[in-house]
């Protein structure tokens, strides 16, 4: 045993490769299409299937084999199980067959196993004209012993057609044993073991009926056979019924439920038992569609109790003849339906409703049962209309609101419209104030009890009157004036709403609403602040309300914050209540910032023939925050009038030093600080010679007198407010005031006034060389006039020199003053830097330079206020 299983897998694969003889002779075959295999399965022209997963091998009995001994001797075809996977597929195929008489196949088979597993399944399949393969007719699954068993085919299917019986194995999932095949015989008589069908003939059904075949079968024992009918493409349907005929002869139904189109194919009978299997010919089920057309009905006439038609049943959908026509109608709005038969392409339907709406269909029928069609197409028309009896009675109102109005009428029956399709409208009108009035009809539901007219305007007088309209007349109802109901009134109109502003009020006023909606009962004002310049100013208050007389527009709101926002919501009230409110936002006046009071306090820290120290206090904001200082240097005139301290306007205007020099402006601004520079009181030096925010802030004319003014300013978006108070007051000097040279600059000094005399001497020279060249040229001058001439000009000079000489010591000593406040500011510069000026260059600003004056006869005096030098002639 163990020898036999080795040596199994060499001859499997020896008979695999092994070519399989050529046709040979038929010796041993019992009739064409049968085999013993002695010669192979070639010789019975017998084909592997092409496209299945493996083939069958061929066992003679000539040749030693190595399969086991239990095995059966002789030539026979086999499968081995073993050497495939599960659910692979080897099929051999028999010649195609023709037979015109009753005939059976039969064959010797074994499936084996030495462990008694499952070795696959054995399948016989039939196919008819070369169609498709079709479900098993016949198969054996399991160990069957191994011993040769027979089984029958009964195959009733004869001339013309053809068929080709198939032998399939298919391996299971024990993959051990043998599945064989030997001794196929087609017989000429019927078989003993297996029923025969008789011929299984048509069935043609309309599309929707039951389809019912009736096989009958002769033979022994068969009404216990496994029946079903088979399908072409592989579904099996179940027996419905069986009945034995006779001792030899039974029947069998099989029923298919509604059939359709998808249902129309090939079937075929099928019996089986252990002993073998009967299969019938093919036979075709038909499915018929009914007819049904393809167009409506044509309409020829109408009239209000008539309609004439046309049928068009010429062209259908579905499968003839068309044995019978009738003609399918209803009122689209009923239940009911009636039909007529129709014998002539015309028809007349009489008897109708008068407008009314009618769906009319065609039937058509063909021979069988369910051969009536589906309606074609409808033809949906209307008889004519008549006209109404009589003109609707008075409208009754049935509610009165502010925008809408309810409406009853009477219950409009056909006996009054002689129409179903009538038309119930309602017209209105209505004037208003300025000339505006509307007129309008709405249509209403006929079915409805009642209407309702919306979008009607408040507080308003509206005519109505219905009308009762269908296609062949007209009848209207008496005019009801009816008064709509107040409602709550329209918004303030936002044009007419405008808020004048002040520090601590705004005053606002408005206009009635457009819409008043009745009559004004009242004015709701609600306000709060929303946002303010001044942070120290709270916002997030509760908002105040006012409420107003109905014939009051306007209103002050007292104690507010300056520089802050305040959104108004105002809203107006009628009896119905208040309306939407109109919102505007009005901003206060920013106030001016507050200064400390300097009167009576001394703010005067220190003062020089050129400089003057003043006590710098913070302002206090009062809207907005402080945008800057300002120190402002007025020159007191003896002709001008003294301002008051107290009320005095501020300079507004800023004017530097240069600017008011070639202006004749009467001040100057001397610095601008940022507010960050003045966080509490700091001393400033007004004619310290530097620049604050582009104003210079030039040394003061010892013999002139100046009010010195400090203003804080308030700027916010496109409003500025500055206040400003006298600080101090600084008078011109009646002597010349002692200076106590420096002596780091002394040289310097000595260098500037050593060229101030050499110029000077000059002058003099070519005064004294002009004079001469004049005596010659006239000599009626006495010599006494021209030595009174040259003494006065000499004491001039003298003059002029020596105040000159004091002016620039003390410019000297003023640029080594510094305040306090100096040092702290970044952006003051000193005028020397600011334009490039040093006292050691030959072109020093400071060092006079000779003037030609021309002599026309008159004084001329030049003098500035910028301590420049003085430049005077005399004729």
């Amino acid at each position: 045993m163990d020898t036999a299983a080795a040596v199994l897998p060499a001859f499997v694969a020896l008979l695999l490769f092994s070519p399989w003889p050529l046709l040979g002779s038929a010796q041993g075959q019992f009739s064409a299409g049968g085999c013993t295999f002695d010669d192979g399965p070639g010789a019975c022209d017998y084909h592997q299937d092409l496209y299945d997963d493996f083939e069958w091998v061929h066992v003679s009995a000539q040749e030693p084999h190595y399969l086991p001994p239990e095995m059966p001797q002789g030539s026979y075809m086999i499968v081995d199980s073993s050497d495939h996977d599960p659910g692979e597929k080897a099929r051999l195929q028999l010649p195609t067959m023709k037979e015109n008489d009753t005939h059976c196949i039969d064959f010797s088979y074994l499936l084996y196993s030495q462990k008694g597993l499952n070795p696959g399944t054995l399948n016989i399949l039939v196919r008819v004209n070369k169609g498709p393969l079709a479900n098993p007719i016949w198969n054996v699954t399991g160990f069957t012993g191994r011993d040769w068993l027979r089984a029958e085919l009964a195959v009733s299917t004869f001339w013309p057609n053809e068929y080709q019986v198939i032998f399939e194995a298919e391996v299971s999932g024990g993959r051990s044993g043998y599945i064989a095949i030997d001794d196929i015989q087609v017989l000429s008589y019927p078989c003993d073991k297996s029923p025969h069908f008789l011929r299984l003939g048509d069935v043609e059904v309309n599309a929707g009926q039951n389809a019912t075949f009736q096989c009958i079968a002769t033979g022994r024992d068969a009404v216990h056979n496994k029946l079903w009918l088979q399908r072409r493409n592989g579904e099996d349907i179940p027996v419905a019924q069986t009945k034995n005929i006779n001792h030899r002869r039974f029947a069998a139904s099989f029923r298919l439920q509604e059939v359709t189109k998808t249902d129309q194919d090939l079937y075929r009978c099928v019996t089986q038992s252990e002993r073998g299997s009967g299969v019938s010919n093919f036979a075709q089920l038909i499915v018929r569609e009914p007819p049904r057309p393809i167009a409506p009905p044509q309409l020829l006439g109408v009239g209000p109790t008539y309609l004439l038609i046309q049928l068009n049943a010429n062209s259908i959908i579905g499968d003839g003849p068309i044995i019978l026509k009738e003609v399918e109608y209803r009122m689209t709005s009923g239940s009911w339906t009636e039909t007529h038969a129709v014998n002539a392409p015309t028809y007349k339907l009489w008897h109708l409703d008068p407008d009314t709406e009618y769906e009319i269909r065609v039937l058509l029928t063909r021979p069988g049962e369910g051969g009536t069609g589906l309606p074609g197409p409808p033809l949906i028309t209307r008889t004519k209309c008549a006209e109404p009896m009589r003109t609707p009675k008075t409208l009754k109102i049935a509610e009165i609101q502010a925008r809408r109005i309810a409406v009853d009428w009477e219950s409009l029956g056909y006996n009054i419209t002689r129409c179903h399709t009538f038309n119930v409208t309602i017209c209105y009108h209505y004037f208003r104030g300025h000339n505006e009035s509307k007129a309008d009809c709405l249509d209403m539901d006929p079915k409805a009890p009642q209407h309702v007219v919306n979008h009607l305007p408040p507080y308003t007088n509206v005519s109505l009157k219905m009308i009762l309209t269908n296609p062949e007349g007209r009848k209207e109802s008496e005019e009801t004036i009816i008064q709509t109901d107040e409602d709550v009134p329209g918004p303030v109109p936002v044009k007419s709403l405008q808020g004048t502003s002040f520090e601590n009020k705004i005053f606002l006023n408005w206009k009635e609403p457009l819409d008043p909606n009745g009559i004004i009962t009242q004015y709701e004002i609600s306000y709060s602040s929303i946002r303010s310049f001044d942070p120290a100013v709270p916002v997030a208050g509760p908002p105040q309300t006012v409420s107003n007389l109905w014939n009051s527009t306007h209103h002050v709101f007292m104690h507010l914050h300056p520089g802050t926002t305040y959104q108004f919501f105002i809203r107006a009230s009628t009896v119905k209540g208040f309306g939407p409110a109109t919102a505007i936002n009005v901003t206060t006046n920013i106030s001016a910032p507050t200064l400390p009071d300097y009167e009576g306090i001394d703010a005067s820290l220190n003062e020089t023939a050129t400089t003057i120290t003043v006590l710098l206090r913070p302002a206090q904001a009062k809207g907005a925050p402080i945008s800057a200082y300002q120190i402002v240097v007025e020159e007191l005139h003896p002709h001008r009038t003294k301002r008051e301290a107290g009320a005095m306007e501020c300079y507004q205007v800023p004017v530097t030093y240069q600017n008011a020099m070639s202006g004749g402006a009467p001040y100057y601004f001397a610095a601008e600080l940022p507010p960050g520079n003045l966080p509490e009181p700091a001393p400033f030096t007004v004619g310290d010679n530097r620049t604050y925010q582009g104003f210079w802030n030039p040394p003061l004319a010892p013999r002139k007198g100046y009010n010195i003014y400090f203003q804080a300013m308030s700027s916010v978006e496109k409003e500025t407010k500055t206040q400003c108070v006298r600080i101090a007051t600084k008078a011109a000097a009646t002597e010349e005031p002692e200076v106590i040279p420096d002596p780091a600059k002394q040289t310097d000094r000595v260098v500037k006034i050593a060229g101030i005399s050499a110029g000077i001497l000059v002058f003099i020279l070519l005064l004294l060389v002009v004079i001469l060249i004049v005596k010659k040229r006239r000599s009626y001058y006495s010599y006494s006039y021209y030595l009174k001439l040259a003494k006065k000009r000499k004491d001039a000079m003298g003059n002029t020199r020596q105040e000159m000489t004091h002016m620039v010591n003390a410019m000297d000593r003023s640029y080594a003053d510094q305040s306090t406040l100096h040092a702290e500011d970044p952006l003051s510069i000193t005028f020397m830097d600011q334009h490039n000026f040093s006292p050691r260059l030959p072109n020093d600003p400071l060092v006079p330079t000779a003037v030609l004056v021309p002599i026309t006869g008159r004084k001329n005096v030049y003098h500035g206020d910028n301590n420049s030098f003085f430049a005077i002639s005399y004729l």
